[in-house]
């Protein structure tokens, strides 16, 4: 018998990294709000990498955290290892990773949610979701029904998940954990077109089983570096070591003589996979002449015996994980905790959304994270807070937030997602954005932290100290532009150990910053006139001076993007009746629905000449509104 369980402005499926920063953010804006999870032991749970952050991820994490999110901050106070990666590569690929403590990570974030006022942690499975007026009604396991003004389904990889393992396969969510089985019926009667993905993760395999020492010992960079603006310096500590080692000729034949026990290539897997994390069977395949593959042995947190062997998912059978991590030095005795597996589940085509990640024919209803296609805690976490954002405008009458592809990493997440479309799971990469030296991870409070305050989500503290620290960059731009060296035998002492030539007349500081040997730290002993500032203040500084050309290119090149975008298209335009559009084009504007003509421009088959046809069409519609009036 179904009773009434109550209302409220917004209501989030799934308490992961994309539920969590959803829930967050509706609360934060006024909305009262339910945060649904199947089980409240697993709120925040990282079931593949005990990490936060890495290539392009970091950028991604560091724009969540300016634009008022809380990821970064969980992360900061749960790290037990720390890197900044790519650093012999140019600013704009330079991102971080950290090592956490999952559980720590898990137990913060629960506590977090516990703590926000406007929002309830419930544990309930949703088994079904149908539009009851203008609003939402939800039921659940227990047949409980709730009224909800939004919804954001953030289901991960629990909506009709699968586990596979060799011949074994049965109903299951990562970790195993309880799958969503209800939801995805009532889902399509909503008309959503849902289709099958799947990801992996390696073994968890006893500490005091490996052998370390002939394995290569990563340490973390001292001091590290946090996420979170709101983190104070000196805070974060590396507490922990990984570990790197190598497969062999030997593991290579292993998996190969038992390829045909794999589910992924004997065919019971139907759902694609992600295609920049492979399986350790699918790497041996797709690369087989590479002598050898590289792997992380990760600790899981500072109280468990738990480790995680970075690069090493699989769904091999469990007596053939065991004998191929056997041949890798240092896994030759390796007991294993957690085996290996695949998880297939259902997700929407993000298609069929619109910027701010609602549902074209579905007001109110909104995707985030893996629901949508993409991969990676760091995407769904900026994906929620996106969606949990724009759920509490829609609750509140107000109008949406949208990011374009110049302002973050996340506008191009989501640009790519709902204009796109994926045939994998979609992974965040620095390749992906074409605006990527004035989309860093140094400068992403600069670009959204006044956005994050103007919707409410930045605190008066907060935003003190992103105010002093802006005066501070300005300050020091001015100082380098006007402070000359003089010619001493100091300063080219200083240049020389560098690698940089000598000078023979005075030169200003911003135009020796200029040079590529030349760094702050270069400078330090004769310069003395230089402040007590953050580190951030002068990398920011020395950046925007080494790179000033082609930042300004870039800043070009989002002026015209821009232009484009402002030449908005009605959802409801008939593009079958506009003449010079070809039919490939039609039907992909039909489909996606593009809200203006910079994101027609990026619609798969939709070619330059499509473009100039909707720009004429779209200038003799202005002249015939012209002419009317």
């Amino acid at each position: 018998m179904k009773y009434f369980g109550g209302s409220c402005d917004v209501a989030v499926i799934g308490a992961g990294h994309a539920g969590i920063e959803a829930g967050l953010a509706a609360a934060r804006l006024g909305c009262r709000t339910i945060l649904f999870t199947i089980n409240m032991d697993a709120v925040g749970n990282c079931p593949c990498n005990p990490s936060i952050g890495g290539t392009a991820k970091g950028h991604l994490v560091r724009e969540i955290d300016a634009l008022g999110g809380e990821m970064g901050r969980a992360a900061d106070a749960a790290t037990i290892q720390s890197r900044m990666l790519n650093l012999g590569k140019g600013p704009a690929v330079h991102s971080l990773r950290a090592q956490i403590d999952r559980r720590l990570y898990s137990q913060i974030m629960k506590h977090t949610l516990e703590l926000q006022p406007n929002l309830l942690l419930r544990q309930a499975e949703i088994v079904s979701l149908e539009r009851d007026g203008e609003e939402w009604l939800l039921t659940t396991r227990m047949e409980a029904q709730i009224r909800a003004k939004a919804v954001i389904l953030a289901t991960g990889t629990f909506l009709a998940g699968r586990i596979y393992v060799g011949d074994v396969s049965y109903e299951s969510g990562p970790d195993g954990l309880f799958p969503a089985a209800f939801l995805s019926g009532s889902l399509r009667k909503l008309g959503l077109s849902l289709r099958r993905f799947k990801t992996g993760t390696p073994a968890r395999v006893l500490r005091s089983s490996i052998d370390f020492s002939n394995l290569e010992v990563q340490h973390g960079d001292e001091p590290p570096e946090p996420f979170s603006y709101d983190t104070e310096p000196g805070t974060v500590q590396n507490k922990a070591v990984c570990h790197v080692s190598w497969t062999n000729e030997e593991t290579k034949r292993v998996i190969l003589a038992n390829l045909d026990r794999s589910p992924l290539y004997g065919g019971k897997i139907e759902g694609v996979g992600p295609r920049y994390c492979l399986s350790i069977e699918d790497k041996i395949v797709r690369f087989a002449d590479k002598e050898r593959h590289q792997l992380f042995i990760e600790p899981c947190g500072m109280n468990t015996e738990e480790m995680y062997l970075q690069g090493m998912s699989s769904s091999l059978p469990e007596d053939v994980q065991i004998a191929f991590y056997h041949t890798i030095p240092g896994l030759e005795h390796v007991e294993i905790m957690r085996s290996a597996y695949a998880i297939e589940y259902d997700c929407v085509d993000p298609q069929q959304m619109n910027a701010t990640l609602e549902f074209q024919d579905l007001p109110g209803l909104y995707g985030a994270g893996q629901f949508n296609g993409s991969s990676g805690y760091e995407e769904a976490a900026a994906q929620g807070l996106i969606a949990g954002i724009n759920a509490a405008l829609h609750a509140q009458h107000k109008e949406p937030f949208v990011l374009d592809r110049a302002s973050s990493y996340i506008g191009t997440l989501i640009d790519d997602l709902v204009t796109k479309g994926v045939s994998d799971p979609y992974r965040m990469m620095t390749s992906r954005s074409e605006y990527r030296l004035i989309l860093r991870q140094d400068n992403a409070d600069e670009r959204l932290t006044p956005m994050g305050r103007a919707l409410g989500l930045i605190s008066d503290d907060r935003w003190a100290r992103f105010q002093k620290k802006e005066q501070q960059k300005q300050e020091e731009r001015k100082r380098v532009e006007k402070t000359v060296l003089p010619p001493s035998d100091e300063v080219n002492r200083a240049l020389e150990a560098c690698g940089a030539s000598p000078i023979r007349t005075g030169a200003r500081l911003a135009d020796l910053l200029r040079r590529p040997e030349v760094h702050y730290a270069s400078l330090i002993a004769v310069d003395p006139t230089r402040p007590d500032y953050p580190k951030a203040v002068f990398e920011n500084v020395e950046i925007e001076l080494k790179y000033a050309g082609y930042i300004e290119r870039q800043r070009a090149a989002v002026a015209e993007m821009r232009r484009l975008e402002n030449r908005t298209l009605a959802p409801d335009t008939d593009y079958a009746s506009i003449t010079g559009l070809r039919m490939e084009a039609r039907e992909k504007l039909k489909k996606v629905r593009p809200s203006s003509v910079g994101q027609a421009s990026r619609i798969s088959g939709v070619s330059p000449a499509d473009i100039s046809v909707l720009l004429v069409w779209l200038s003799q519609q202005r002249g015939r509104k012209e002419g009317q009036a």
